[in-house]
């Protein structure tokens, strides 16, 4: 799986500058989970929220990584722990965002500073665009051309009514991903660990772009498997990320107030 394979690949080859990271202080809001790391790094990943709490009394968790267990402890030991909760998989994801942030910005990749994945795709040329999530601002650019698009999404209810047209149920994802030339796919994905089936569905040769809060993983793993070009977010204020997230608040909140858009391009 992608996760865990660029999970190796950071403790392999960057082990001696993540060994002794520790969690230093975290927060789940409604949309967001933010973490900073004992370094100063800040992650961030969309936040999959458990359906039930399980509050019956023989049922209830007290054990390491709960509530007041989570901050001090070693970044190592959460990301090896058999937690599988969704919240669990969203720290994870805002924890290995949060150690790639600095390698990243290390001279490692080629960055596009302040830029938007849409911003490369030559949304003139009359293709087949698919887009995993609905991305409104993205939706609605590609809604104005004379590409045919279709939105993968869950939930149907995420799109405005003009824009149901373009839904295409997410099971259906195999049909579509098979047929489209540019496909976009959000960084929830990873957190929900479906970005393999979809990137194993991908036709060859098509434009695949991975992008928003969730998609700061370092990309090697993600190039490996054909992706072109990741939209990353680069937190400029981690305290502020963290107060924003805190407060129920959204990627287009960050970009606003403490996060910039960069674009990590696939040079191979």
């Amino acid at each position: 799986m992608i996760i865990e394979k660029t999970y190796n690949l950071l403790k392999n080859k960057y082990a001696n500058q993540i060994n002794e990271l520790t969690i230093a202080d975290i927060r789940i809001g409604v949309y967001l989970t933010a973490v900073i790391l004992s370094n100063g790094s800040c992650g961030t990943a969309s936040t999959m929220a458990d359906a039930n709490l399980k509050c019956a009394k023989q049922d209830r968790d007290f054990g390491e990584f709960t509530p007041s267990k989570i901050k001090g402890r070693k970044v190592l030991d959460f990301l090896e722990s058999k937690k599988q909760t969704n919240v669990h998989q969203s720290l994870k994801l805002a924890i290995l965002n949060a150690v790639s942030s600095g390698i990243i910005s290390a001279g490692n990749y080629k960055i596009i500073e302040d830029a938007d994945p849409i911003d490369f795709i030559d949304i003139n040329a009359h293709k087949t665009i698919t887009i995993v999530g609905a991305f409104q601002s993205y939706i609605s650019k590609i809604a104005a051309t004379d590409n045919t698009l279709y939105v993968l999404e869950l939930n149907e209810a995420s799109l405005n009514e003009d824009q149901k047209q373009f839904y295409i149920p997410a099971n259906d994802y195999k049909k579509v991903l098979a047929i489209s030339d540019s496909v976009i796919i959000t960084g929830l994905t990873l957190v929900n660990n479906t970005i393999d089936g979809l990137l194993a569905s991908v036709r060859p040769g098509a434009n695949v772009i991975v992008t928003g809060p969730s998609g700061n993983i370092i990309p090697d793993i993600l190039f490996e498997n054909n992706v072109k070009m990741i939209g990353a977010t680069r937190i400029t204020n981690p305290a502020l990320a963290l107060d924003i997230v805190g407060e129920a608040g959204a990627g287009y909140h960050l970009f606003q107030y403490c996060a910039q858009k960069i674009c990590i391009v696939n040079e191979k």
